[in-house]
């Protein structure tokens, strides 16, 4: 049996954790046994709950920006994604909802801040894709 588990803030715990190394999905090392198709067939899981599922919020923090949430999914699809198709669906989906704060970080104008409507998974309505 596999398990999925997702994070964005990852701690890691254990005996051996004093110095892990994290690398990104592609550019592992060569891994042992049948880690290769695991972590594989892991990252397609994860590609098709993101098109019918509002499962990014365990990759984000409680407070996001739209572009933070299109590096996300731009992240885990393995491709860019138009900004103005994404952030269309991504209102019909009405899985997120402005806070009413903005990150104001940077020289540029102010990032309005969302949050997942629902901070477990569920099914959406509509398709991503």
């Amino acid at each position: 049996m596999i398990y999925l588990g997702l994070s964005h803030d990852l701690q890691p715990a254990g005996a051996n954790a004093e110095n892990p190394t994290f690398f990104a999905v592609d550019t592992l090392p060569q891994l042992a046994y049948e880690h290769q198709t695991i972590i594989a067939a892991a990252r397609e899981r994860l590609r098709n709950k993101l098109t019918y599922t509002n499962i990014a919020y365990a990759l984000l923090p409680e407070q996001f920006s739209l572009s933070q949430l299109q590096t996300a999914y731009e992240a885990a699809l393995g491709r860019p994604l138009d900004k103005r198709n994404f952030r269309k669906k991504i209102a019909a989906l009405e899985i997120i909802e402005p806070t009413g704060t903005y990150n104001k970080e940077g020289a540029h104008r102010p990032a309005r801040l969302y949050r997942f409507k629902q901070q477990q998974l569920q099914v959406v309505s509509r398709n991503l894709e």
